[in-house]
């Protein structure tokens, strides 16, 4: 190592102690003849583990690629070098900073320092005196593809399964040159789609060609001959044969005319679909809007600085935890049986064939790709139930995300009856019907006559006792509840519940079912309102008894914004449905009367369709006359602050109580389920790092949710 860079190097002597038991992607170099005599030094980042472990950048990995890289430089100072390439191993560049890692810096200095390093390490690549490419051959997020973005040139793999910057979806920004270097490169409204719009669209990455498309690589190559094909491609650009044309590069009419307007539509956009709360979107409109008219310099000192406040910060260490529960806890849920008990599920029964119904038909053909039979009151509800499937199935072969082939499978193993006898040979039935307790055990006594001994009776209940449902049944072993949420095909979510009566062979078929599905599941015990809606009946309960007693819509909607949720209680109240959220809330009161509320305004609401004044658009223009009629008269209204602070206690009792009588085993469960079936923000962590961290527990039982408390560094 030259002496230069051991000094330089020292700089960054704080990052030793995130660094134990980093695992170290390693800078392999290879020297590869091109034409003219000339030489290509090809350094692959390896960490020397198989598929399931990604290439991760950490202190030390930095360090060493830093390392080599001022060796190149050397090397090509003397002439016996060409131009350095940079790759990665099969299926990978890099997946980025080391989260673990990130997440464990003990302040805001030593934050700055990793900010420093990666831009120190990664800059180097435009240092070295002979042209760089990186060869963008697998998933390249984050930090992976700054890397890429620091050197010359870029080609990429067009079967590569990902590429993005998910920082703001984590809580940061793109902070080792991202913010800076691609609006630059590809022009700021590219640039926002990448940095903004994607992260918050659950975390959407790019494809190669797309990526391709942006103007983020120059080449694109197959995979068969990926990495020959761009050696081939970077001999052309060394020996000037091949000349590259960036047609997306920001002119000086985008920087002077639209980059500004591009900045302030998204700045719109951003606060009318997230608030203000989330900090690191807006953190990095500041940066992407800089970027505009700051040399490279400056635009990475403003990444360094932006970088160390978000990373010590509270939103960022929640949303580590919010990512830990939905990559790890989800997929290990907590009191799931033994998988081995789970039984096949060769044939799905659908009773009922409306929306919600034919949703799951859909579903469970799409995914299990088994036999689907749908059953309604008559042949006419039944044969539209089995066109909408069919027309959903057309949609998605229009959308080119399944092949002809697979169209016509799919639509063939679906069909309707009004027979139940059709179900004989179902292992597993799931209703959708009306949610009326009399009505659903109707349906599962009826069909329970003709279908085995060991088929499992699954109910979409959102709020009636599971254990009631199955409770006339001969095997009431056999019921479990299998709570999806709206959209079906989209929402992650579904609370699997468990009641006294169901056997492990039906819990393990349900959450082995789930898996297949493409769903995350978390059990429950059968209890009113299971997680997600307990918890939505708490807020939308005390939203209405605040307006109820006098205090007006705006200022219930004002109490709520620091919670940073997706919407307001009362824009929740009309997505869901009013009488669906009168039903809601009558059946929690009914359950725990000195805790909840019932609303009779939010029935006369519920009459009168709707809250809110739209526009021809659908988008809110204000409180509609009518509703603020409905609900005057009230005489003990609340300020904002006050209603804030009794929301917060109020849930933090509530949870404490679902805690204390098992509704699930941890407090990471509530906060899975709210995350993924309610949108619960990941920079809140869900909400019980939320309570802890404004008092809430401490105020409603004395003690908090978390030990330690998750929450920043400064």
């Amino acid at each position: 190592m030259a002496q230069a860079t051991v000094a330089t190097a020292a700089q960054f002597d704080d990052l030793k102690a995130i660094s134990d038991d980093e695992v170290v992607t390693h800078s392999f170099v290879r020297d590869i003849p091109i034409s003219g005599g000339k030489t290509l030094a090809l350094i692959t980042l390896d960490n020397g583990r198989d598929h399931t472990r990604p290439s991760t950048l950490g202190p030390v990995t930095l360090l060493e690629l830093a390392e080599v890289l001022d060796a190149q430089r050397d090397r090509a100072g003397r002439g016996e070098i060409a131009a350095v390439a940079v790759t990665g191993k099969p299926f990978f560049l890099a997946a980025g900073a080391d989260l673990s890692k990130v997440s464990e810096i003990p302040n805001r200095a030593v934050g700055r320092k990793l900010a420093e390093l990666g831009h120190w390490s990664l800059g180097k690549l435009s240092t070295l005196g002979v042209p760089s490419f990186v060869f963008i051959n697998g998933l390249a997020l984050g930090g992976g593809l700054e890397i890429a973005l620091h050197a010359d040139y870029r080609t990429i793999d067009s079967t590569i399964p990902g590429l993005a910057l998910p920082e703001v979806f984590l809580g940061i920004i793109p902070g080792w040159g991202g913010a800076w270097l691609l609006p630059n490169l590809i022009g700021i409204e590219n640039a926002l789609k990448v940095v903004i719009e994607n992260p918050l669209k659950n975390n959407t990455m790019l494809k190669g060609q797309e990526a391709f498309d942006l103007g983020i690589a120059d080449a694109i190559f197959g995979s068969v001959s990926f990495l020959e094909d761009s050696i081939a491609w970077a001999d052309g650009v060394i020996a000037g044969t091949t000349k590259v044309k960036r047609s997306n590069e920001p002119g000086k009419i985008e920087r002077a005319v639209k980059w500004d307007i591009a900045i302030g539509i998204a700045t719109k956009m951003l606060e009318s679909r997230i608030g203000k709360v989330a900090k690191s979107p807006y953190k990095a409109l500041e940066l992407l809007k800089a970027a505009k008219n700051t040399d490279r310099a400056k635009g990475f000192a403003a990444e360094d600085e932006a970088l160390s406040e978000l990373i010590s910060g509270d939103q960022f260490q929640a949303s580590i935890y919010a990512f830990n529960l939905v990559q790890k806890r989800a997929k290990r849920p907590a009191g799931a049986p033994d998988k081995k008990l789970a039984r096949p599920v060769t044939k799905v029964g659908v009773i009922g064939a409306g929306l919600m119904a034919s949703q799951f038909a859909l579903l469970f053909v799409r995914r299990l790709k088994v036999p689907v039979i749908i059953t309604d009151l008559d042949q006419a509800r039944v044969d539209k139930g089995v066109e909408y499937i069919h027309s959903e199935i057309d949609k998605l072969l229009g959308k080119k995300r399944i092949s002809p082939d697979e169209s016509n499978r799919l639509k063939a193993l679906v069909s309707g009856t009004t027979d139940k006898a059709d179900f004989a040979d179902c292992d597993w039935v799931i209703e959708a019907v009306f949610e009326e307790l009399a009505v659903k055990q109707d349906v599962f006594a009826d069909v329970e006559q003709y279908i085995s001994e060991t088929a499992v009776l699954a109910t979409n209940t959102s709020s009636l006792s599971v254990e009631q449902i199955g409770s006339k049944l001969k095997h009431p072993e056999r019921v479990v509840g299998f709570h999806f949420f709206n959209p079906v095909a989209v929402m992650p979510l579904i609370e699997v519940v468990k009641t006294p009566e169901t056997d492990d062979a039906t819990l393990s078929t349900a959450m082995v079912t789930a898996a297949k599905l493409y769903k995350n599941a978390v059990i429950t015990t059968d209890t009113p309102g299971f997680v997600v809606n307990r918890v939505l009946a708490k807020v939308l309960g005390e939203a209405m008894h605040a307006v109820d007693t006098g205090t007006p819509f705006e200022v219930v909607e004002e109490s709520t914004r620091p919670f940073g949720l997706p919407m307001t209680p009362f824009e929740l109240l009309e997505l869901v449905g009013l009488k669906v959220g009168a039903h809601v809330l009558n059946t929690h009161y009914s359950a725990f009367p000195d805790r909840f509320f019932e609303s009779e305004n939010l029935h006369k609401l519920a009459d009168l369709g709707h809250i809110f004044e739209r526009d021809a658009k659908g988008k809110i223009k204000g409180i509609d006359k009518r509703a603020r009629e409905i609900v005057a008269g009230g005489t003990s209204p609340m300020t904002p602050g006050e209603l804030q602070t009794r929301i917060e206690d109020g849930l933090a009792d509530e949870v404490h109580r679902m805690l204390e009588s098992g509704v699930v085993s941890a407090p990471e469960d509530i906060d899975l389920c709210l995350i993924l079936g309610a949108g619960y923000p990941f920079q809140m962590g869900g909400v019980t790092p939320y309570l802890d961290r404004v008092g809430a527990s401490q105020r409603a039982f004395g003690d908090t949710f978390h030990h330690p408390v998750i929450r920043g560094t400064d």
